[in-house]
């Protein structure tokens, strides 16, 4: 018999080389300056939550940069889309509204919200919530949270800023390197190279005309393309921070800072610091942080996240179930350091998408450089951070915000646009994404009874009229 040496099997694979080689397709550059534009889309939230807990609540920003660096990387890594990675607001806002809700609090409240995202992603009831919420509520709370930003931007823009406090001093000056003319040109400079965004269509949509059009301003628009405008605008904001304070650089400490664990019990080492959780301040982080966070965290970390990579990355695989994990794992594993409790948004998907994010590289290329800025200059960048122009971040804010918001627009009837508009609505002035979820059932469920009340009763005439007809 002849030998089949000749012939070669099919390599095999594994499924640790299968994930591999899928994580490196993940982190492939659709375009370097887009996806390098797109990774400043989220650093309007980002800065001004981390510099304020830094300045308040003593938070260890170089800890939270080389955590949240390495979230970025491995969320891009796995997803293959620009997740972001943000700071949890309520919990944020209860450090900075309350002295007595110190960092020990803040990691409890984080521990606690990962721990029950998690079991909510392993069981899937996550993924059940996903299925069950009908879409108009969805993007109800996706356009609150929208307006929310950009009405922040404006504030930040408008006034000026006392992060430490997290309250607005007064107007902003016109002039000045962190002045109200600055700003506006920040925003019109964005207006001009990205215009409104992208319009999903199909190609088979356009017609001779549009070609045409197309091809007369290609050359415009090829110009404009290449201008990673929100990297621009974000270098700016640099230089006139140094600028404003030329000492900053000269304060910079080389090597990472200390990174705090926080457990049990209480121990003193040359690079770590081990601190008490004690009773009173897991109750007091479950209570004051965790509570109020785990429903913005549901809605807007996790269902909202999902629908919105679903719209913007069809050919991803983006579910609930995977979404609640991550955002449980981040803050189960970092808090522990004293890295602050993060938690994916769709306002930073939609702001990194806006500006040109359309890869896991994206974001992976932010988490490389925050984990070597953590790692170089650890704590000590807090001093350009404070001197950074606020006006500039509400800039980026601004535009991260509307990009949310306008995912409302394909709202086609009047009584899911009238559900979207009471649900953000409520969110907005009751400042809860809980309440407006609660408001926007409740109204969801009265139209469909009224619908169906509507329906038996015409069911009931149309029958009576029938019956009387056959009886003459």
């Amino acid at each position: 018999m002849e030998s089949n040496d000749h012939h070669q099997s099919p390599p095999q694979t594994t499924p640790t080389t299968s994930l591999a080689k899928n994580f490196k397709n993940n982190l492939v550059f659709r375009s370097k300056w887009a996806e390098l534009n797109g990774a400043m889309g989220d650093l309007g939230t980002y800065i001004p939550i981390v510099l304020a807990l830094t300045l308040a609540s003593h938070l260890n920003l170089g800890t939270t940069l080389i955590f949240t660096g390495v979230y970025n990387f491995v969320t891009g890594a796995f997803y293959g889309v620009p997740m972001p990675v943000q700071p949890m607001k309520s919990i944020a806002a209860a450090a900075l509204s309350d002295p007595d809700f110190g960092i020990p609090e803040v990691m409890a409240a984080g521990i606690c919200t990962g721990a029950i995202l998690f079991i909510l992603g392993v069981t899937g009831l996550m993924r059940l919530a996903y299925r069950l919420i009908p879409l108009p509520i969805v993007r109800g709370i996706q356009l609150a949270q929208g307006l929310n930003f950009a009405m922040t931007a404006v504030k930040y823009i408008r006034k000026v800023q006392d992060f430490s406090k997290s309250k607005s001093k007064g107007n902003r000056d016109w002039l000045g390197l962190d002045g109200l003319v600055l700003a506006i040109v920040c925003v019109c400079f964005i207006a001009v190279v990205n215009g409104a965004g992208e319009e999903h269509k199909d190609e088979d949509e356009d017609d001779e005309e549009n070609q045409n059009k197309n091809k007369n301003g290609s050359k415009w628009r090829s110009i404009l393309a290449v201008l990673p405008s929100a990297f621009i605008v974000f270098l700016i904001g640099v230089i006139l921070a140094i600028a404003r304070e030329p000492k900053v650089v000269k304060g910079f400490k080389f090597g990472p800072s200390e990174i705090q664990i926080y457990f049990f019990f209480e121990k003193q080492g040359k690079f770590i610091q081990i601190i008490k959780i004690t009773k009173s301040a897991w109750r007091k982080g479950f209570v004051k942080g965790t509570i109020p966070q785990l429903p913005l965290s549901i809605l807007n970390s996790v269902i909202a996240v999902c629908k919105l990579s679903t719209d913007l990355f069809p050919e991803k695989t983006v579910t609930a179930t995977s979404l609640s994990m991550t955002v449980g794992l981040m803050n189960i594993v970092g808090c522990w350091f004293g890295a602050m409790p993060c938690c994916h948004g769709a306002g930073g998907l939609a702001g990194q998408y806006k500006f040109g994010g359309r890869s896991g590289a994206c974001v992976a290329l932010l988490g490389v450089t925050k984990l070597v800025l953590g790692l170089l200059l650890g704590s000590s960048i807090v001093k350009i951070l404070t001197a950074f122009p606020v006006g500039v971040l509400g800039c980026l804010l601004l535009y991260a915000g509307i990009e949310l918001a306008m995912c409302a627009r394909d709202m086609t009837s009047k009584e899911d646009s009238f559900v979207v508009l009471v649900c953000t609505a409520v969110s907005l002035v009751g400042s809860s994404a809980a309440l407006g979820f609660v408001a926007g059932v409740v109204m969801h469920l009265i139209l469909r009874l009224r619908r169906l009340v509507s329906y038996v009763t015409l069911e009931k005439s149309v029958g009576c009229k029938d019956l009387n007809l056959t009886h003459k």
